[in-house]
């Protein structure tokens, strides 16, 4: 049994290959961190203020009602963003609604909630048609479902 003529040499194998193979498994997780921690510093509600963004710091502190007693985070987030609500628009509460859900994940489970007492809010501030034109899939569509309620 005869094998190929030529001998298997080793060439391209030397230092080179090996940073270029090591920087193939490493540059793209860089690049995708550097860029999840862009798109969580950005301000999403076109608001130039700084102070309006709310952080998940801000819903995980225990705040405290008029009598003392420790609210649940949800609790907290859903009467800052009604807040925010009559405060602004229902559009940058339900953007911050979903920036809290994102850097809090344990918050998804009462996003739902939290969205269709938006949308009840937003009936009773703007009207069922104005309050309709805030709706984006926040939460999937609790929003909407909580404007729909509230018009019946």
């Amino acid at each position: 049994m005869k094998h190929s003529s030529t001998p298997q040499t080793r060439r391209g194998r030397g230092p080179a290959h090996r940073i270029g193979r090591s920087l193939a498994l490493v540059l793209p997780v860089v690049m995708v961190l550097s860029g999840t921690l862009a798109v969580t510093r950005v301000n999403w509600t076109g608001n130039p203020s700084s102070d309006s963004v709310l952080t998940a710091a801000d819903v995980s502190t225990e705040h405290r009602t008029s009598h003392g007693a420790a609210q649940a985070p949800q609790d907290v987030l859903r009467d800052q963003l009604l807040t925010e609500l009559q405060e602004k628009d229902p559009g940058a509460a339900l953007t911050h609604l979903q920036a809290a859900v994102n850097g809090k994940p344990s918050l998804a489970k009462h996003c739902a909630s939290i969205a269709r007492a938006l949308g009840r809010a937003a009936v009773r501030m703007y009207g069922p048609s104005r309050a309709q034109s805030y709706a984006r899939p926040v939460c999937d569509t609790s929003f909407a479902s909580g404007v729909l309620t509230a018009r019946g």
